[in-house]
């Protein structure tokens, strides 16, 4: 196998914390593998003459433990002006929210796409799938689901339910999710403020208790789970699992259910280029499907001694070569 040209788009990589960054785990086996990294961030990218290019850094990175917060872990080499089209493979993996800025970065990646780039994931679908929202193609697979920037029928979903949860359609990590009960005496401010007095929808999903024994994050390399699941487990007084609202991350196998899930949406995800995903599962259901950049790879790594980046790399070289020979 010839080395690749590996380019990653993502968030100001001295802002990570690369002992859980899944990112970082990506870099690190391209590394290994003899291929040659390039990093940008969303605005390095731009057009010229409709052409697509970014200003690039070479990279370099060393996995440090944990304990060693002190030593340098990456280092750039030379800085230069890359026509996107030459790179090999680019991984997306920028942060939401889903902004304007977001879809331009998308859409100038999708002409390198036209030119023979395979971008990871695929640019068309990080803008058709948003995370709250994608996982509404599966009925059969989502908790009572309402979707509505209307305080009548928001609170309509919540008098049905008695217990729910309610969480914007653009963030990620927990960020602004709210469990409201019926008898809540901030029902109506809540919704105003999340809704913007009715201008923006929002999602409302009935709470289920199984979040006590964690939100599993399933990941899913072109469709197919890997075998263990991260449980994070809510910290006391909480309701949400994300690690970064302070849940806990643990380890625990697929169960049948989990596996019947991941079937159902497969071949979608296939057919759609998501190569990498992240399932959120509450109980027997899924509450969102991650798409820009899921995480809780170094976390599975570590428990199942796992090399899940290896697993992707192993597919996205298999398309590669597939590419390369047509």
């Amino acid at each position: 196998m010839q080395p690749l040209k590996v380019g990653i788009v993502m968030d100001p990589i001295d802002k990570i914390k690369p002992y859980k960054d899944s990112s970082f785990a990506m870099l690190l086996e391209a590394q290994r593998r003899g291929h040659q990294l390039y990093y940008m961030q969303p605005e390095d990218l731009f057009l010229d003459d409709a052409q697509p290019f970014a200003s690039v850094s070479e990279l370099k990175v060393w996995d440090r433990p944990q304990s060693d917060a002190t030593s340098q872990y990456f280092g750039f080499g030379a800085t230069s002006r890359c026509a996107l089209g030459s790179l090999d493979i680019i991984l997306i993996r920028q942060d939401p929210p889903f902004t304007n800025d977001y879809l331009y970065c998308t859409q100038m990646l999708e002409l390198a796409e036209a030119q023979g780039t395979l971008v990871v994931n695929k640019p068309q679908s990080l803008r058709d799938c948003n995370e709250k929202l994608f996982a509404s193609w599966f009925p059969q697979c989502i908790p009572p689901t309402l979707v509505a920037a209307s305080a009548e029928r928001i609170k309509h979903f919540i008098s049905t339910h008695q217990d729910t949860i309610l969480k914007p359609l653009d963030a990620m990590g927990g960020a602004s999710i709210f469990r409201v009960r019926q008898d809540d005496p901030n029902i109506n401010v809540i919704i105003e403020t999340m809704t913007d007095h009715g201008h923006h929808a929002i999602m409302a999903q009935r709470y289920l208790p199984e979040i006590a024994q964690g939100d599993k994050r399933i990941l899913l390399i072109n469709g197919h789970p890997v075998a263990y699941a991260l449980a994070r487990i809510p910290a006391e007084g909480e309701t949400r699992g994300n690690i970064a609202a302070g849940g806990r991350g643990v380890g625990q196998p697929l169960t049948d259910r989990d596996r019947w899930l991941c079937q159902q949406i497969a071949p979608t995800l296939q057919r759609k280029g998501l190569h990498f995903v992240g399932l959120d599962v509450i109980g027997d259901y899924i509450t969102e499907i991650n798409v820009t950049s899921p995480t809780c790879i170094r976390e599975l790594d570590a428990q199942f001694d796992l090399n899940i980046a290896g697993q992707l790399f192993d597919h996205l070289q298999t398309i590669r070569n597939a590419q390369q020979c047509h």
